[in-house]
């Protein structure tokens, strides 16, 4: 078990240095993310595709942060939602697609090829296809040249893509309002980067750990095994995308789920072996001895508004986890439209992963190595 040193958080120049990727950089310009992606949308760039009405379906396709926006979006939507909105990792696009439907195709890079033969098979088969790419990418001038479709640039900055999440959202969210799928108007996104521009000011470096809701929570789950557990489909969103920030800054596994399914399948995990881990040794020196084994920590996710069914079993598994001695962290999401609270629980959530990963000792930008040399013992990229 590495040593946790979260003194180091409150050192400006140890936490630029223990993050050469950007990532701290990245979480700060969230907000200006969702307006940079505005800005390259323009007036016009979804015309061809909104021109044809409403889809039968939507189907997002990506992997990584791609597909998370994909499951932001449909959160978003609902199940009000007048059509299906769905997620695919897969390589292949479903049978079922056709002229009646609507591909979005997200690709960080452009170049991912699974995704692109997505979109090359669905306009093949004559459905519409946003893709969401860099221009000049290969994926971008695959679509940009369909008179049914349309294509919308990626400017990331070379940043890793799990820290563009907010770049490749903002387009999904103007074309679900575009096409009535969910009312998102201008105004809503608008606040939503103002409030990822105000979760910087309070999670940013500049503040210090004591005051600062990212350093806390990062620090604490640095030394333990979390579950992030959410109570509605958008805070489950918000709970994968921190299980995956976790794994790819900190390299640290954690469980994620949503309530009620987590009373049923994950929530004896409070009685299990690592939930009664004792850290009480007071003999114990962190760097002499090394740390004690990580104990189970509980992050759950709250919203307004949630049903009351739903408050009553998070109310009540809060309430197991710390009588079988599991600590427990609540993050609450901001009041406001959906996007708005979202924004307001993956700021913080996106700030702690690498906050924990400072506080270990661990490069958060190391993954895409890691990615890398995967690809190359599978023989090939995505």
């Amino acid at each position: 078990m590495r040593y946790v040193d979260d003194a180091l958080l409150d050192d400006p120049r140890a936490l630029e240095d223990a993050d050469p990727g950007g990532l701290l950089r990245a979480a700060a310009e969230s907000g200006a993310q969702v307006r940079r992606a505005l800005a390259a949308i323009g007036s016009d760039a979804l015309d061809r595709v909104v021109a044809d009405g409403r889809p039968r379906s939507v189907l997002v396709a990506g992997n990584g942060t791609a597909a998370i926006a994909g499951d932001l979006l449909a959160a978003v939507c609902g199940p009000g939602c007048p059509v299906p909105v769905t997620v695919t990792r897969e390589a292949m696009l479903p049978g079922w697609v056709g002229p009646l439907d609507l591909v979005v195709a997200l690709a960080p890079d452009g170049r991912a090829r699974a995704t692109t033969e997505i979109a090359g098979e669905a306009l093949r088969r004559g459905a519409r296809v946003v893709a969401v790419a860099p221009a000049g990418s290969p994926l971008h001038e695959l679509v940009a040249g369909s008179s049914s479709s349309a294509a919308v640039p990626l400017d990331t900055r070379g940043l890793p893509a799990r820290a563009l999440l907010w770049l490749m959202t903002t387009p999904l969210l103007v074309l679900a309002d575009a096409l009535g799928l969910a009312a998102v108007p201008r105004g809503v996104l608008d606040r939503a980067a103002d409030v990822l521009d105000e979760c910087a000011v309070e999670c940013g470096p500049a503040a210090p750990a004591a005051e600062n809701p990212a350093k806390l929570l990062g620090a604490s789950l640095a030394a333990s095994l979390p579950a992030v557990w959410g109570a509605s489909a958008l805070t489950e969103v918000a709970a994968q995308r921190m299980a995956a920030r976790l794994a790819a800054d900190a390299h640290l596994p954690a469980v994620h789920g949503c309530l009620p399914e987590v009373a049923h399948a994950q929530v004896a995990i409070v009685d299990g072996p690592v939930a009664a881990a004792s850290d009480d040794d007071i003999f114990r020196d962190p760097v002499e001895d090394g740390t004690a084994p990580p104990r189970l920590r509980v992050v759950l996710l709250r919203e307004p508004g949630e049903s009351d069914s739903s408050a009553r079993l998070a109310d009540a598994v809060r309430t197991l986890a710390e009588s079988r001695g599991v600590a427990v962290e609540t993050v609450q999401a901001l009041d406001g439209h959906p996007v708005v609270r979202l924004a307001s629980l993956v700021a913080v959530l996106d700030w702690a992963a690498v906050y924990a990963a400072v506080a270990l000792g661990v490069d958060p930008s190391t993954t895409r190595e890691d990615a890398e040399a995967l690809a190359d013992l599978a023989g090939g990229g995505a």
